[in-house]
């Protein structure tokens, strides 16, 4: 029973790695105003939305086998206080603060018209520093995590993140936003400056 919830565990957490990277990858695009291909931009932030929920389900999926897993001996508190794990505490601390800030995201996004959008947006930036460490979780604490497919998955997703972010930050991507704010009209010259 033991290596069954084990090996779940582990092909759980790299379903969750994988979806919240695509959920990153979403909500960087869903924020530029742009449509994915024929989906138009609304149904890229609710495309968004579902993912990160997926990926928040995989996760639980992740965590809750480890916890009735007598090899992994990870209990409730090793699951919400960093670094006090008995098996790889600094890998398995970077999963925890990392499962922490998808916590805080995830309720900040049931409780978003009651906080605000400015507070929304303020935790929700919180998923630029939980990515990383999900990731190196996954790689440092996973028993597979130096195997060659999961090194070369990681590389990937590194990638893809490294190139959304960098276009996240551009030029070229803040006068889309700028362009969806004015409602369209800033490249006719009629918008906000």
């Amino acid at each position: 029973m033991d290596e069954a919830m084990w090996a779940f565990g582990r092909v759980s957490g790299l379903v969750s790695m994988v979806l919240l990277t695509a959920s990153v990858l979403l909500g960087i695009l869903a924020r530029s105003g742009r449509p994915l291909l024929v989906i138009p931009r609304f149904s890229v932030t609710l495309l968004h939305r579902n993912i990160s929920l997926l990926a928040v389900v995989f996760l639980v999926l992740h965590v809750a086998p480890l916890l009735l897993d007598s090899y992994a001996r990870v209990n409730v508190v090793d699951v919400v206080v960093p670094f006090l794990g008995s098996y790889k505490p600094f890998w398995q601390g970077l999963g925890t603060v990392a499962l922490d800030l998808v916590a805080a995201v995830v309720l900040t996004g049931v409780f978003r018209h009651r906080l605000g959008p400015r507070t929304f947006r303020t935790v929700h930036w919180l998923s630029y520093a939980m990515w990383p460490l999900a990731l190196a979780h996954s790689v440092g604490n996973g028993t597979d995590g130096t195997s060659a497919p999961v090194v070369a998955a990681a590389v990937v997703l590194c990638v893809a993140v490294l190139a959304a972010a960098a276009w996240r930050m551009s030029a070229g991507f803040l006068e889309t936003a700028a362009v969806r704010r004015s409602g369209g009209n800033a490249r006719k010259g009629w918008g906000r400056p």
